[in-house]
């Protein structure tokens, strides 16, 4: 069995970092190069760089911003944000990108996540999921979480492998930003049908909410204004996630 990761986030809306509580009411947390080196020093696993008004502008991700994070670190670099086609993710690759998280545009063409994965590689394609609870069951939204879709969220997720998604990062809309805890029905759900590496994010509180997340069946679970705003460092969340009993990468 792989090792579980913990991997920061960092969203992004004109040049600067961002937080809010379900993608609203953004608040500036930083510098994005300046809290990249951070968490690199901190241990984190992975990075993630979404720009988070991206499509709801009909633009693309702001390429210098993901060149200067891209040049600041050494560990994997994802970046999401108005992705439209394959030439999008073929420009955040050549700034620095690791892999590259499609969302909005994949639900609209399916058939983007086969082309990108059949250029660059199942390894950089990452199948973004906002999922919100809808009765018994999860609907995903898009536009940075702001146009509801009927759709099933795990039935897209299953199709997004079958196409070609090499990971899924799945995010609890409910959840996102209010510390409340990961959502684990929501992670269960997807880790139980996957076999791709599964993402989770959306609610981290503290150190004990990541270990929740990992054991409930995540390859690897995100935060951000948790790191932001010093709740926890990421050191010491695998240190805790270790004494939970979990492998985490060193």
């Amino acid at each position: 069995m792989l090792a579980k990761r913990i991997v920061a986030c960092l969203d992004v809306a004109g040049g600067r970092v961002v937080k809010g509580v379900r993608f609203e009411n953004l608040r500036d947390a930083g510098d994005p190069v300046a809290n990249a080196q951070r968490y690199c020093r901190e241990g984190a696993d992975e990075l993630v760089v979404l720009d988070v008004s991206a499509t709801r502008e009909s633009r693309g991700a702001a390429l210098d911003t993901v060149a200067r994070v891209a040049e600041a670190i050494d560990i994997p670099l994802t970046v999401g944000g108005g992705v439209k086609d394959r030439d999008d993710v073929a420009r955040y690759l050549e700034a620095g990108a690791d892999k590259v998280a499609v969302n909005s545009a994949a639900l609209a063409d399916p058939g983007l996540i086969e082309r990108c994965s059949e250029r660059f590689g199942a390894q950089c394609v990452v199948l973004s999921i906002d999922a919100m609870r809808v009765g018994d069951g999860y609907h995903i939204a898009t536009h940075g979480g702001s146009v509801p879709h009927a759709r099933d969220a795990l039935d897209w997720a299953l199709e997004g492998q079958a196409r070609g998604a090499g990971e899924v990062l799945l995010t609890s809309i409910d959840r996102d930003g209010t510390r409340s805890g990961f959502d684990l029905d929501l992670i269960e759900l997807f880790a139980h049908r996957l076999r791709v590496p599964l993402v989770a994010s959306g609610g981290a509180r503290g150190a004990t909410c990541f270990a929740d997340a990992l054991l409930a069946g995540a390859d690897a679970a995100l935060g951000a204004s948790v790191f932001h705003d010093g709740d926890c460092t990421l050191g010491g969340v695998k240190a805790f996630c270790r004494s939970a009993g979990l492998e985490i990468r060193t």
